[in-house]
């Protein structure tokens, strides 16, 4: 048996398990590794990209870079969460306000550290990439438009580390990175929807909230319309070997996302479409390895038909 004041610990590092969202920042660390095998450094063995210390210690600078965004936007976002999250929040509010600053400004100390073992350009990276998180958690969220796009991008930029590292830039990897942001950006709408009480009450000009929920329908639809782009160029003119099945049921996903998209009016409507965004994005990262599986013998060149 546990006794009461080991109780309290074990609940407190729940909670800021909770507040991190531990199990996003490690399917985060996941796309990485995987992209760097498969896309990003697709002409080196497998075992040679996971043996890399540099790029292992950008994965870990990105995975706590996450973790203290998710740190600070739980900080700001507090009172919205009471509305919008009851039963997580009172979760996240086991750790004090003061504790989650401290552990946030401990994480990005760790992380700046740890930039400075890799390169002067990592540093600078990983310091506008904190910058970012913070400017957009206490002032850009909270309008319409520019947060929804600045949110997409922050999720995207850790795979752009890992980019900057290998510097192998082929046409095909921002067609990916194109498929990902705009997946990303419908999930940031579908959001606002989700959670359109809480921003009422708090005053946060989302799209919903400033233009309306049939507003913020129709440019979802216009984003999922566009996804068409990237998949066409991925699926016919770039080789990703067997991941074409991925993309291909992705957009009848995303049919049967926007069929229930203009079904929805309650936020348990919104949730199940968020959840739907979610096992989009999940099965992408996995199906990375359908590329081409023999990348983990031995390195590839990108073929374009």
């Amino acid at each position: 048996m546990l006794s009461r004041k080991n109780k309290i610990i074990l609940l407190k590092i729940l909670s800021m398990f909770s507040v991190v969202r531990g199990y996003n920042v490690f399917i985060v660390a996941v796309a990485q590794y995987l992209s760097a095998i498969f896309i990003l450094a697709p002409k080196m063995r497998a075992l040679t990209v996971l043996l890399d210390f540099n790029l292992f210690i950008l994965v870990l600078a990105s995975s706590l870079t996450i973790a203290s965004g998710y740190i600070i936007n739980n900080f700001y976002d507090s009172k919205k969460d009471l509305i919008n999250r009851p039963n997580k929040s009172r979760i996240d509010r086991l750790v004090s306000q003061k504790t989650k600053l401290q552990v946030y400004f401990s994480i990005n100390f760790v992380v700046v550290f740890l930039a400075m073992l890799v390169s002067w350009r990592a540093v600078l990276f990983f310091s506008a990439y904190i910058f970012l998180i913070w400017f957009y958690s206490h002032k850009l969220k909270k309008y319409p438009i520019i947060g929804n796009l600045t949110a997409a991008f922050m999720a995207i930029l850790p795979f752009f580390a890992i980019l900057m590292h290998y510097k192998n830039f082929y046409a095909q990897i921002f067609a990916h990175a194109s498929f990902l942001y705009l997946i990303l950006l419908i999930r940031e709408i579908v959001k606002d929807l989700e959670n359109i009480q809480g921003d009422i009450a708090n005053n946060y000009q989302t799209i919903p909230v400033r233009f309306g929920e049939n507003f913020a329908k129709n440019v979802i639809l216009v984003l999922t319309l566009f996804t068409v782009i990237p998949v066409y160029f991925l699926v016919e003119i770039f080789e990703v070997g067997y991941m074409d099945i991925y993309f291909y049921g992705s957009i009848l996903l995303l049919i049967m996302f926007l069929l229930a998209l203009f079904q929805a009016d309650k936020k348990e409507h919104f949730i199940k479409l968020h959840f739907l965004l979610k096992v989009i994005i999940l099965l992408g990262v996995f199906s990375i390895i359908l590329i081409d599986p023999e990348v983990l013998i031995h390195g590839r060149n990108y073929i374009v038909k």
